[in-house]
C-alpha cells in the first residue's frame, strides 16, 4: 500500500526581478512527477495536476473524491495555449480576447490531437479550457510548460478554498504541495461558457453575466445543459453536480427570522434582534455589496460550518449581477446530499 503524502506548504514570493514566483520551480517539479499542487488563482484555489498525464488526472480524482464523470478546466498561459486544446468559433475567439487572462472558462470541441488526458474530459468531445491572471498561477504554467487540470483544492462536494489554511484542512496528507499566495481576491469560481453551437452560460460565476453579453450574446440553456437544470448524470462542465459547495451544517435559504440556535450568514444591514438571537453571526457584506460578498462566501460558510452550528440561515442576496453566481453555490449548497 503506497503511503500517503506529506504536504508541504511553501510561501509565493517574488524574486528580486518581481517576474517569476520562487515557489514556482519547485511546484513545477512536483507537477511534472506527476504529483498534485495547490496554488491561488484569482478566483479560488486551485488543485493542480499534469493534464496530460492521466495517472496524475486519475490521483487528482482520488484526493478529492470527485465522481470520475465531472470533466476538470484545463489552464493554460495563454490563448495560443488554449487553441492547441480546442476549436474557437468566432464567439470563442471575441470572448477569449475581452477576458483572458481573467476568471472565464470556456468550453468548445476538443481538437483530435489535444494532449489532454481523457480522464480530464470525462471521455467527452469537448473541453473546458481557461488562462488564470493570477501571477502565481501564471508563474507555475510558465515553469511546468504544459497544461494543468485545476479544480477547487477541497474535498468534492466541500465549500471551496480561498486561503492555503482552508487547503490544508481539506486535503492535507492527499497532495505534496501547498503554495501559499494569501487569500484569493475574487473568492468566486470561474464563469463557464460554451461555445458549441451558440455561446450560453453554463455556470455562473466571478464573471457577470452583463459583462459576457456585452461581447457576445448569450442563449439559454437548455435542461440537460443548464447551470440551473442540476445534471448529476453527466455533467457538461465543473461545478454542475446539484449538491455541491457544501458544509456539514444544513442552509436554511432566504431567510426572513432567525431561530435560537442558528448561524447566520448575512448580508447587508442587519436588525440587532437577529444578531441577538443567532449563535454567530458573519456578514458576506454589511453595505450590501456583492463583490465584497462573492470574496467572503466560501471562507465565511466554511467559519460557520466550524462553529458546530446545526442549521447556517442565509439572508437573502440579489439576484443582479454578482448575485446570480452566489446564489447559484448557495443553492447547490442547500441542496439535498447524494
Amino acid at each position: 500500500m503506497t503511503a500517503p503524502p506529506a504536504t508541504c506548504v511553501i510561501k509565493a514570493q517574488a524574486t528580486k526581478d518581481g517576474d517569476v514566483d520562487t515557489a514556482a520551480e519547485p511546484a513545477a517539479r512536483v507537477l511534472r512527477a506527476g504529483g498534485l499542487v495547490a496554488f491561488p488563482t484569482e478566483t479560488v484555489y486551485g488543485l493542480g495536476a499534469d493534464a496530460t498525464n492521466a495517472e496524475a488526472v486519475a490521483r487528482l480524482y482520488e484526493a478529492k473524491g470527485r465522481p470520475s464523470f465531472n470533466p476538470l478546466i484545463a489552464h493554460v498561459i495563454d490563448a495560443a495555449a488554449a487553441r492547441a486544446l480546442a476549436h474557437f468559433d468566432q464567439a470563442a475567439e471575441r470572448l477569449a480576447e475581452a477576458f483572458w487572462p481573467g476568471p472565464l472558462t470556456l468550453v468548445l470541441p476538443r481538437r483530435a490531437d489535444c494532449p489532454v488526458a481523457e480522464l480530464a474530459t470525462a471521455g467527452l468531445d469537448t473541453i473546458a479550457v481557461r488562462v488564470p491572471s493570477h501571477p502565481v498561477a501564471r508563474a507555475i504554467l510558465a515553469a511546468v510548460g504544459r497544461p494543468l487540470v485545476a479544480p477547487s483544492a477541497n474535498r468534492s462536494g466541500h465549500v471551496s478554498p480561498t486561503t492555503a489554511q482552508h487547503v490544508l484542512a481539506d486535503l492535507r496528507g492527499r497532495i505534496e504541495l501547498i503554495v501559499d499566495g494569501g487569500q484569493t481576491p475574487m473568492g468566486l469560481e470561474s464563469t463557464i461558457v460554451a461555445c458549441l453551437d451558440a455561446a450560453m452560460l453554463l455556470r455562473p460565476g466571478a464573471l457577470p453575466r452583463t459583462q459576457l453579453e456585452r461581447v457576445v450574446p448569450l442563449s439559454e440553456p437548455t435542461p440537460a445543459a443548464g447551470s440551473t437544470a442540476h445534471n448529476d448524470q453527466a455533467p457538461v462542465a465543473p461545478g454542475q453536480l446539484a449538491s455541491h459547495y457544501a458544509p456539514r451544517a444544513r442552509l436554511r435559504l432566504n431567510a426572513q427570522n432567525i431561530q435560537a440556535g442558528e448561524a447566520l450568514l448575512a448580508f447587508g444591514p442587519l436588525a440587532a434582534e437577529d444578531a441577538d438571537r443567532a449563535a454567530l453571526v458573519l456578514n458576506l457584506s454589511a453595505r450590501g455589496d456583492l463583490i465584497e460578498a462573492a470574496a467572503n462566501l466560501f471562507s465565511h460558510l466554511r467559519a460557520l460550518d466550524a462553529a458546530g452550528a446545526a442549521t447556517i440561515a442565509v439572508m437573502s442576496v440579489p439576484h443582479a449581477g454578482l448575485g446570480e453566481a452566489i446564489n447559484d453555490r448557495l443553492a447547490r449548497a442547500a441542496a439535498p446530499r447524494a
